[in-house]
């Protein structure tokens, strides 16, 4: 499987920074098996390719789209909460971005720090990050998380590992120093490198009981190892299929290339150039052939079998919207013609459930970001101590259950407030002509 998708991108992992490097650098394993590891390479390489259809990177908008769309999101309380929310909601603003990325990688890291007496966050993609430690309800208890600087063709890495142990939150620092991007090199003094100079080479903390980052995985099951808490792209049940996609494309756009209308004329027809070529009016759409009838003329144009090509499309659509938990219509052609009332019922709910998982997901990385904040502030003595609760509040019209949507228009239809010919139009996707039609209206 692994080396199919390899090849399908044409291109082999150029990744710094891989599981064994780390092995190497710690001296001891890291919480992702090489398989997992290989994976999100694949998903990573997936999402940006610029190739085909881009089809990963689609799918990965879509879901962040889906699921970020309107939210909104605060800290309330005293003062405290006030210094809180103020970096918090530069957070919010900017948030989908790193849910897509969160999306296409399998995870995405949220972690706060303190800088000129405020706090703001970094984003960690998934292959930006190792975890190391998990706790029985699987949320990370310990990762490293690297950070690449390049300066004066010198390659510097900064290797900063969290661990909580018990209520012991424990932080180091490590710096390396190459002089070739393929490897980590030795490690030199922290404060040898001016960036980074300030920072402590460890530190500990007491009395936390949540890792000091917020770590968004989707809601995807891990069907390559069950038992392991490492998220996944929210295509991962769809690889293959995005690879299909990819090859139909081609096919439909060969389809179009040698179909393209061409008149075909003897080659006497036309005047000649200083070296005895024909001279045509237009080289794309003439072409000349040598035969004996100086009036010979045929026009080349074969018929383009657009439709079958676009069913098969469809097809393949449809089932990468069925794997990656979207409805029908998200990204191929609405057509409810062959859909039962039923199926397409189903489709949505499958929607439904697959962004309220996912805003779930957000909203416990959110949660737990906001906590990591507020031990920062207090560590750092940032703004009065006090309490705070968080507020969510996502946009109903994309997560709104859509059995309850039905039992309401049908009651409007029952009222005389909304026509049957609107209500098929909404349900069924039919336009007006054919809605009233149906209804005799």
């Amino acid at each position: 499987m692994f080396e199919g998708i390899r090849e399908f991108l044409g291109r082999r992992n150029k990744e710094m920074y891989n599981k064994s490097m780390m092995r190497n650098v710690l001296k001891r394993d890291i919480a992702i098996s090489p398989e997992m590891a290989q994976l999100q390479s694949i998903w990573r390489e997936m999402y940006e390719d610029g190739s085909g259809l881009h089809l990963a990177a689609a799918i990965s908008f879509e879901m962040a789209r889906m699921v970020t769309l309107e939210l909104s999101s605060k800290v309330t309380g005293g003062k405290r909460a006030e210094f809180l929310n103020e970096a918090y909601q530069k957070v919010i603003e900017n948030i989908r971005i790193p849910v897509e990325h969160g999306c296409a990688k399998g995870g995405m890291v949220m972690k706060p720090y303190v800088a000129n007496g405020e706090i703001r966050v970094d984003y960690i993609q998934a292959d930006g990050f190792f975890p190391t430690a998990f706790d029985e309800s699987g949320r990370i208890t310990g990762a490293i998380f690297v950070q690449p600087l390049v300066k004066d063709g010198v390659y510097y890495t900064r290797l900063e590992e969290h661990k909580l142990i018990g209520e012991c939150y424990e932080i180091s620092n490590r710096a390396f120093k190459s002089h070739s991007r393929g490897s980590i090199g030795r490690e030199v003094p922290i404060a040898s490198v001016t960036e980074w100079a300030n920072l402590a080479e460890s530190l500990a903390i007491g009395n936390v009981k949540r890792p000091l980052f917020g770590y968004f995985r989707p809601a995807v099951a891990n069907t390559i190892e069950p038992a392991s808490p490492i998220g996944v792209s929210v295509f991962a049940n769809a690889v293959n299929l995005i690879q299909d996609a990819d090859k139909q494309y081609e096919r439909f756009l060969w389809e179009f290339e040698s179909g393209e209308r061409a008149l075909i004329a003897n080659t006497m027809a036309f005047k000649r150039d200083k070296d005895g070529r024909p001279r045509l009016p237009d080289k794309r759409l003439y072409k000349t052939l040598d035969v004996e009838d100086i009036d010979f003329f045929r026009e080349w144009s074969p018929q383009i079998r657009e439709a079958e090509f676009s069913s098969g499309f469809d097809k393949i659509f449809r089932q990468i919207e069925f794997n990656c938990g979207f409805a029908y219509g998200t990204l191929s052609t609405m057509n409810n013609n062959d859909k039962t009332a039923e199926e397409i019922r189903t489709s949505r709910q499958r929607s439904y459930t697959t962004i309220t998982d996912n805003q779930k997901a957000l909203r416990n990385a959110l949660n737990d970001l906001v906590y990591a904040m507020d031990v920062w502030c207090t560590l750092y003595n940032l703004a009065p101590l006090g309490k705070y609760s968080t507020e969510f509040e996502f946009d109903d019209s994309i997560a709104a259950d859509r059995k309850t949507e039905f039992e309401e228009k049908e009651r409007l239809v029952e009222n005389g407030i909304m026509m049957p010919w609107e209500f098929r139009m909404w349900y069924f996707g039919e336009d007006e002509e054919t809605a009233k039609k149906v209804v005799g209206g």
